[in-house]
Parts: C-alpha cells; sequence; structure tokens
C-alpha cells in the first residue's frame, strides 16, 4: 500500500511539472532567458581561498557568444586588468607590466584570478541546445522549487565539459543547479544559481556559486549587481587597441 501511495505521488510530481515537455523545449527556454544578443554586466566575484576570502569587481562588456571584454575594477591590486575574447582568442592585459598576453591552448584551462572558474569557462557562451545534445531524466525538488533534471552530452568536439547534469526551474526555466563531468565521468566542477529576478522580460540568475571539485576552498560567488540586455556597445571596445586605453 505504501509502496503504491509513494509512485502516486511520483506520477503526481512529475505530471504537475509537465513531464512531458521534451529536452529541447526546455533547453530552448533556459538558452532564451540565459543568452542575448549583447550584455553589459557589472558584478562582483568573491573567492573563498582556503585560508582567506578576497572580493573583486568588474564590468564587462558581450555581443552573442564571440566577442567578450572585462575590466577589473577593484581591488587596486587589480585594477585596470583587462581581457578581451574575440572568436576563440584571448588577451589579457596587465596595467602593473603595462603587457599584453594571449592567453591559448592548455593556459585556457588555469584559473581566473585565483577563483573556481577557468579561462575556457568564462569563454565559452554559446546556447546550451547549440552544444549538447539532451535527455530529461527526471524532477526534483530544490530549496522547495520544482526542477526539470536534464543530462546533456557534447555533439562537438571543441567542448570543455564533455557531459553535463543540469536542474531547471520548472517555472522560470533557469539552471538551479548543474555538474560538469569529464568525459571520463569524473565530476570536475558544480554551480548552484539563485536569487532568480525578472529583468527586462526575462528570467536570470543573479547569484552563482562556482566549486572546482578538484581544488580545495569554498568556491567562488559571482554576483550580478546590475545586467542590460540589448544595449548599444561602440565597437572600439572589442579591439586590441582598447585594453591599454
Amino acid at each position: 500500500m505504501k509502496k503504491n501511495i509513494s509512485i502516486l505521488i511520483s506520477i503526481l510530481f512529475f505530471t504537475t511539472i509537465g513531464f512531458a515537455q521534451t529536452a529541447d523545449e526546455i533547453l530552448d527556454k533556459v538558452d532564451k532567458n540565459m543568452s542575448a544578443e549583447n550584455r553589459i554586466i557589472e558584478s562582483s566575484m568573491i573567492i573563498h581561498g582556503k585560508r582567506n576570502s578576497r572580493t573583486m569587481t568588474s564590468i564587462s562588456y558581450s555581443v552573442g557568444d564571440k566577442q567578450s571584454f572585462t575590466e577589473y575594477l577593484s581591488p587596486a591590486r587589480e585594477a585596470g586588468t583587462k581581457m578581451l575574447k574575440l572568436e576563440n582568442q584571448l588577451w589579457i592585459y596587465s596595467p602593473s607590466t603595462d603587457r599584453t598576453i594571449q592567453i591559448s591552448g592548455h593556459m585556457l584551462r588555469q584559473s581566473v584570478m585565483g577563483s573556481d572558474l577557468s579561462y575556457e569557462d568564462m569563454m565559452d557562451d554559446r546556447k546550451l541546445k547549440d552544444v549538447y545534445s539532451s535527455t530529461v531524466i527526471g524532477a526534483e525538488e530544490i530549496e522547495g522549487r520544482k526542477t526539470h533534471v536534464l543530462e546533456l552530452t557534447a555533439k562537438v568536439e571543441n567542448v570543455s565539459y564533455h557531459s553535463r547534469k543540469l536542474w531547471v526551474d520548472a517555472d522560470y526555466f533557469v539552471p538551479m543547479k548543474e555538474e560538469l563531468f569529464a568525459k571520463s565521468g569524473q565530476l570536475l566542477k558544480q554551480t548552484t544559481l539563485s536569487n532568480i529576478k525578472k529583468i527586462e522580460g526575462r528570467w536570470f540568475p543573479t547569484k552563482m556559486v562556482y566549486k572546482d571539485m578538484l581544488k580545495q576552498g569554498d568556491g567562488t560567488e559571482f554576483i550580478i549587481n546590475d545586467i542590460k540586455f540589448n544595449q548599444k556597445i561602440p565597437e572600439y571596445i572589442f579591439t586590441k587597441a582598447a585594453l591599454k586605453q
């Protein structure tokens, strides 16, 4: 009897969140919320190291998934550091040395400013549906929110993570949790997303906590202080000359 009741509850749970939606339909809605033609983000990044924590602020400009420019504003020792991404190329300008270097190859896997994010993480802003094939594998509750659980497998070669497990809010259609895996099946990183707000007609998480499972520390918080979509961004920002300005 108890077993039958448990099965009935599971059926009702899956039906309530619209389990009949396909994985592609869910990812389409996620991409519509999370992707944009362009955007400007002012953010704080709190890096929780093994011994202490530190906070960095920055402003970022991006157009699609091909161009992005980030300038760090604080603390003083990092202020003026800039990063420029054009297609699959990345340059970093350091004001302390007045030098611009290109990050490529295995260096892209290195940590950004000691955080739990790699340069690869920051560079890859493609829509999930363009990069992964997906399957709905279940439904769960996270902090009282109903979620679709999706399994994503890479369908392109140039991808940092071979597979992902994604928990998508069933009402807002934004990720609430994500696990990133190597081709071997090893869990590499875990992300939780929260503070979901409606911004310019779309739902968007304004707090992300990243945890590199292969390093010590309590993870990295990424907090969006302000975000604007579909802005007019001057073209000169996405040039190497802008790095030294």
